[in-house]
């Protein structure tokens, strides 16, 4: 059977969290590089690139590349390890996949597996490159044609975008912030762009400065802080934010509906899951988006959540 699009899924589970909230007080290139997905992603899922691109006539899809039988040498694939991205070039279409890479965990990486960054002298709100001339070459943005694709694998699209930058070509964004590769890593999984000149780091599937304190983007310009605590869960039986889905939402200790059967999570703050109902056993404090739990030790798990 043809899985939901996340964009319907996440309606859908935040209907299932509302009305929990209710009741609550009582109750060819590297791409086999890049996260796992589940599997089952449909090629044919597409939606209207919106909210920070709107405007553009860009599609994104769910899945990885290769699941959408994207063309060989083509898009992220034409820049192949071993050489260095020393010019910023267009594409047909970018991959965007939550992933590992060196301590980096989770971080946004292209099809082939590289390494994407962001730059604190950018900003999100409104979204604005301020890298350009040497930087760009030094740091090339990862830019899209019109009529391109975006594949996102383990990233909520409602996350990716598109700007406009000075010169007129189209970079894409995560969370507001311009996303960039680095030319001095020249094999996937590179992480040498994380913190030079304190202001480069690599950029998480919700746009925060991955390997650094949940919270730090304060404002415009990122300042380091805690995540404020997330007063509702979706939790994903697969990983990738995949169908089935159940809400949980606070205040307190929640029990799940549901144990024991999430591999993913999204929330909009920090929560800590226990092991077993009642906010006892075995504890975990996470922050926002877990595409993967048994990345922190948690598949399969979840039997409460404490809120605030």
């Amino acid at each position: 059977m043809l899985k939901k699009t996340k964009p319907a899924l996440f309606l859908a589970s935040f209907v299932t969290v509302g009305a929990l909230a209710l009741t609550a007080c009582g109750g060819g290139g590297s791409d086999d590089d890049a996260k796992k997905s589940s599997g089952n992603a449909p090629a044919a899922n597409a939606d209207r690139a919106e909210g920070q691109g709107s405007g553009y006539d860009l599609s994104l899809r769910s899945g990885t590349a290769r699941e959408n039988n994207a063309p060989r040498r083509t898009g992220d694939w034409a820049n192949p390890p071993g050489k260095p991205a020393a010019e910023p070039v267009q594409r047909k279409w970018v991959q965007l996949s939550a992933s590992r890479a060196g301590k980096l965990d989770p971080v946004v990486v292209n099809g082939s597996g590289f390494t994407l960054y962001r730059f604190d002298k950018d900003t999100a709100r409104p979204s604005v490159s301020n890298c350009s001339g040497a930087c760009a070459t030094t740091w090339p943005p990862v830019l899209v044609d019109p009529g391109s694709k975006i594949f996102v694998d383990g990233v909520k699209t409602s996350d990716v975008g598109v700007i406009k930058r000075a010169d007129g070509t189209r970079q894409v964004t995560i969370g507001g912030w311009p996303v960039y590769r680095f030319s001095k890593d020249l094999k996937p999984g590179d992480t040498n762009g994380q913190g030079v000149g304190g202001t480069w780091f690599g950029v998480t599937p919700s746009g925060q400065k991955a390997g650094q304190p949940a919270g730090g983007d304060a404002g415009q310009g990122g300042g380091q802080g805690q995540a404020d605590p997330a007063s509702s869960v979706i939790l994903f039986d697969n990983v990738n934010f995949q169908d089935p889905a159940q809400g949980v939402a606070g205040p307190g200790c929640q029990n799940v509906a549901r144990p024991k059967v999430a591999s993913s999570l999204s929330a909009d703050g920090s929560l800590k899951l226990w092991s077993r109902p009642g906010c006892k056993g075995e504890s975990k404090v996470v922050s926002g988006d877990v595409a993967d739990l048994g990345r922190v030790g948690f598949d399969n798990k979840v039997s409460s959540i404490a809120f605030g």
